[in-house]
């Protein structure tokens, strides 16, 4: 019987770890953007300026100078991408991998990303 709960603990303490609940959280507002990576909203310009995450690069994937701008980023930097649900990101992310890039994350839509970087979102 101890022997099957030690095991069911252990099960439960593994699953609680891949589903990020046996992690420890950043606290409230802390920041939690690595080091030289870049955010990048994939927004239009005007969604932009509704409100976007502090420091957040507006480069628009419905613009036609979208792949031209992306070119011209580092392959091999890290790029963590957002916009209005997680839709436009995720193809940003295709079309970003697909030219090489090696770090790129969908961190989903502007509230999620808010709460997996700690990062406000300001207007302007």
């Amino acid at each position: 019987m101890r022997r099957t709960v030690s095991v069911l603990v252990a099960i439960v303490a593994a699953l609680g770890a891949l589903a990020g609940l046996g992690a420890c959280s950043a606290a409230p507002g802390a920041a939690a953007v690595p080091a030289g990576a870049v955010v990048i909203d994939v927004r239009t310009p005007a969604e932009y300026a509704a409100g976007h995450l502090a420091g957040a690069v507006n480069i628009d994937i419905q613009a036609a100078d979208f792949t031209a701008r992306i070119g011209k980023l580092d392959r091999n930097g890290q790029y963590l991408l957002y916009c209005r649900s997680g839709s436009r990101a995720g193809v940003a992310k295709t079309q970003m991998t697909g030219m090489g890039f090696t770090h790129v994350t969908n961190l989903g839509s502007i509230d999620a990303a808010a709460k997996a970087t700690g990062l406000a979102v300001v207007t302007g």
